[in-house]
């Protein structure tokens, strides 16, 4: 094995091995402790890093905030102290469901009781000329975190951000935070306008044009130009040639499905599982970003890439793979700080595109809660600069009531007493 921070001396028994070095990863190893197994546990991790979470990446770890502490879901010394063994550095390469064995690609094999696919996504590539050149990255593990936050340190570099969703927006504000010229291509009028709308995706827009951000949308990048290797400026689809030294592509990610694809488990948009995260093959289980999973409260497949999901996942595929009645029905959750901008939003995205906008409190003063009906149902809420109302939300969502959208839309009626 290239890499393990506690690697066996003797080939393990067949207990639970994760695949994946992750958030879902750390929490379904800690789940299956906590629950009381005592068989053995491996964790096999494709980057040489302790199992590590992603937010950070774009927010307080990346602005030089937060050291890497703030990236461990679970302290290194967590793993060798509860008998997990953390192999690092290492890849899975194929997954055996008829000899429940796990090969690894220095040749290791790895026999397993019960595993789990938490291979998380890779970001998306687009083909682009000069995508290869010098200061041109795209953006998910903590390699490319630390490599811009050396870049963006000093100040003075002109960005070109292309991408306009929650990433591309966080880095955008972190890199104007830290003296850096910003230019935001995305294919939206409007940035984040595809996740919570015009009205809403304004707001935030507004916000980083303020501290200094360029839009040019709708507009993306056609060629990436440079000299001596490196890049110099980003080409338009509108035609305008923007100078660039460093050049960030942000458009979304893919599920790492090849792993699941070898062994032959049902793909959709991922690995398809049921509500309690099991496979089409009984003893594999998927969470995390890399899975698809029929949520309870719509009755259709969804696939989450947000953090709470993570956590969540990981709990449930702990239960499931225990052989417990598990279900993930947790509400989707998420979050992002942009500048002054502390937003937390929980529902089902997918509901929102014929739902009625509610809004309680100031848009222009930025500080408010929007809600999303759909047939006087909430489906989503959002709060952004107010807080402690989360749990509410959630439960009003969940509780699946028709409710009074003029009560919704008053501060000066309890959200508790709708």
């Amino acid at each position: 094995m290239n890499a393990s921070l506690n690697t066996p001396t003797t080939s393990p028994a067949a207990g639970m091995v994760i695949i994946g070095g992750g958030l879902t990863a750390a929490t379904a190893a800690e789940a299956l402790r906590k629950e009381g197994y005592g068989g053995a546990v491996t964790i096999v991790a494709a980057e040489a890093e302790v199992p590590y979470q992603r937010p950070p990446l774009s927010k307080g770890f990346l602005a030089g905030k937060e050291d890497d502490n703030a990236l461990l879901p679970l302290p290194a010394h967590w793993y060798g102290e509860n008998n997990v063994t953390l192999v690092t550095g290492v890849t899975a390469t194929a997954l055996d469901p008829t000899a429940h064995t796990v090969t690894l690609d220095d040749g290791t094999t790895l026999p397993y009781a019960k595993a789990l696919i938490a291979t998380g996504a890779a970001p998306r590539r687009i083909p682009l000329p000069g995508v290869d050149l010098e200061g041109v990255y795209t953006f998910r593990t903590k390699a490319d975190s630390v490599a811009l936050k050396l870049k963006f340190a000093g100040g003075g570099h002109h960005v070109v951000m292309i991408g306009s969703g929650w990433i591309g927006m966080e880095i955008a504000a972190t890199a104007t935070e830290l003296g850096n010229h910003v230019t935001l291509l995305g294919l939206e009028d409007v940035p984040l306008s595809a996740a919570i709308g015009t009205t809403l995706g304004t707001v935030f827009m507004d916000r980083h044009k303020e501290a200094g951000v360029t839009f040019l949308l709708p507009a993306s990048a056609a060629e990436i130009q440079g000299g001596n290797g490196a890049a110099t400026h980003v080409l338009t689809t509108t035609g305008v040639s923007l100078p660039a030294d460093i050049v960030i592509v942000a458009v979304g990610v893919v599920p790492n499905i090849a792993l699941a694809q070898g062994a032959g488990l049902t793909i959709n948009n991922g690995i398809e599982v049921t509500a309690g995260l099991q496979t089409s093959e009984p003893d594999v289980f998927a969470a995390g970003d890399v899975a698809n999973a029929r949520h309870p409260f719509t009755g259709a497949l969804a696939r989450s890439e947000h953090w709470a999901n993570a956590i969540a996942g990981g709990k449930v595929a702990a239960r499931s793979m225990l052989g417990q009645d598990a279900v993930l029905d947790d509400i989707p959750y998420f979050y992002t700080d942009q500048f002054d901008l502390g937003m937390e939003y929980s529902g089902f995205g997918a509901l929102t595109k014929d739902a009625e906008l509610v809004i309680r409190g100031s848009l222009e003063k930025r500080e408010f809660i929007a809600f999303w009906l759909l047939d006087g149902r909430l489906v989503a809420g959002m709060n952004v600069n107010i807080w402690d109302v989360q749990d509410t939300i959630k439960e009003l969502i969940s509780s699946q009531r028709i409710l009074d959208t003029l009560k919704l839309a008053d501060p000066q009626t309890p959200l508790e007493a709708i």
